[in-house]
């Protein structure tokens, strides 16, 4: 791997948890909050939004989830994926775990929770889009926070980088084949025009955008400065817009919240049964296989985290902001961030035992300190 992707890899792996991530269920909470106040208040306003689509894209939240996107995927370095082979046990655990078992465990979950135990305490008619909510957060691997995950647990900066650049180019051609599985499955009409419009616009499009953006500005005399300040600089502007998208979407939820609050509680119970079941999954076939703890803690914490800005707008397009699938992936945010420190307690205190494994480099051997 050269040096200019190592520094990237450092740089990307090695933030620490800012004020805003550190506090994302807090700031949720105040989305719904304000979110149903104004719908409540501004109702006509909010269906005026609602009605600015194109081939039932809605352009206000196109545009805000570029915003958002855009300088997540800013970070990723696609010439990293010469290195996945550097860690080719822990890449294939968390391929597996990230395509071949999450989207469908948590079809599962969905199914048995939502479509059967839960079922008398919910709305009937959005049975359905809860579900296709629930698939969708989980069809979309994490990519911006897991590079906190990995700085937390004090993972192999370069496999954390070369993994998240292998899933985005995978998402590109996995994410509508999949969707559209399990939604036929679950017997949900699938609009193919839609979703793969969604696939080109929420995920190629901005990919292309960053990559392109990403190669101009290291590009000029002290690129990685440049990068660095316009990583700064849209590091805001994409929290802001997250924050808009999660108010217009509760302005349109707000009622139904109101009037059945334990929905959001239901909800979250397959999301959290997932987070650990595939988190827990990963990190014990990466020491089956013998992967450092370093790679194994990342390969664990990307098995368990979801692209949630790309679920929420899947599923507004797919299905509007009215619909229960944008209220699932929504509670996807909400969740996020403490269940994920949860989970890298988890790993980091289980460590030693970890370690125990005959074969298992020592974490001092295979990622010394002075790599992060």
């Amino acid at each position: 791997m050269s040096v200019q992707c190592e520094t990237t890899a450092k740089k990307a792996s090695g933030a620490a948890m800012g004020f805003f991530e550190r506090y994302l269920t807090a700031w949720v909470f105040l989305c719904i909050l304000v979110g149903i106040a104004l719908g409540h208040n501004f109702n006509d306003a909010f269906q005026w939004v609602g009605k600015l689509e194109v081939a039932h894209v809605n352009l206000p939240v196109a545009v805000l989830v570029w915003l958002m996107i855009i300088p997540m995927l800013l970070k990723i370095d696609l010439r990293a994926l010469k290195g996945v082979t550097r860690y080719w046990r822990g890449v294939g655990v968390t391929l597996f775990v990230n395509w071949a078992v999450k989207p469908f465990s948590m079809a599962a979950l969905a199914w048995l929770f939502i479509g059967g135990l839960f079922q008398p305490w919910l709305p009937a008619e959005q049975i359905d889009s809860y579900i296709a909510g629930l698939i969708i957060l989980a069809a979309a691997p994490c990519t911006a926070m897991v590079f906190v995950w990995s700085q937390l647990s004090e993972g192999e900066p370069h496999f954390t980088l070369s993994q998240v650049a292998l899933n985005d180019v995978i998402m590109i051609f996995a994410f509508a084949p999949i969707v559209g599985l399990l939604l036929g499955l679950s017997a949900i009409t699938v609009p193919w025009d839609t979703l793969l419009l969604s696939v080109f616009v929420y995920i190629v499009v901005p990919l292309a955008i960053a990559t392109l953006w990403r190669r101009w500005l290291l590009g000029q005399p002290n690129g990685h400065v440049h990068l660095q300040r316009t990583l700064d600089r849209m590091h805001p502007v994409s929290l802001v817009s997250l924050l808009a998208v999660l108010v217009l979407l509760f302005g349109f939820q707000g009622e139904q919240i109101i009037q059945q609050p334990v929905i959001i509680a239901l909800l979250a119970v397959p999301i959290l049964i997932q987070v650990f079941f595939n988190s827990g999954l990963a990190y014990l076939l990466n020491r089956a296989v013998r992967s450092p703890h370093c790679v194994a803690a990342p390969s664990a914490l990307i098995g368990a985290s979801n692209f949630f800005e790309l679920a929420v707008a899947t599923a507004i397009a797919l299905f509007g902001f009215n619909s229960g699938a944008a209220l699932a992936t929504v509670v996807g945010v909400l969740i996020e961030v403490p269940v994920m420190l949860v989970a890298v307690g988890i790993i980091n205190r289980t460590r030693p035992w970890y370690e125990r494994r005959g074969g298992v480099t020592p974490h001092e051997q295979c990622c010394p300190s002075d790599s992060h």
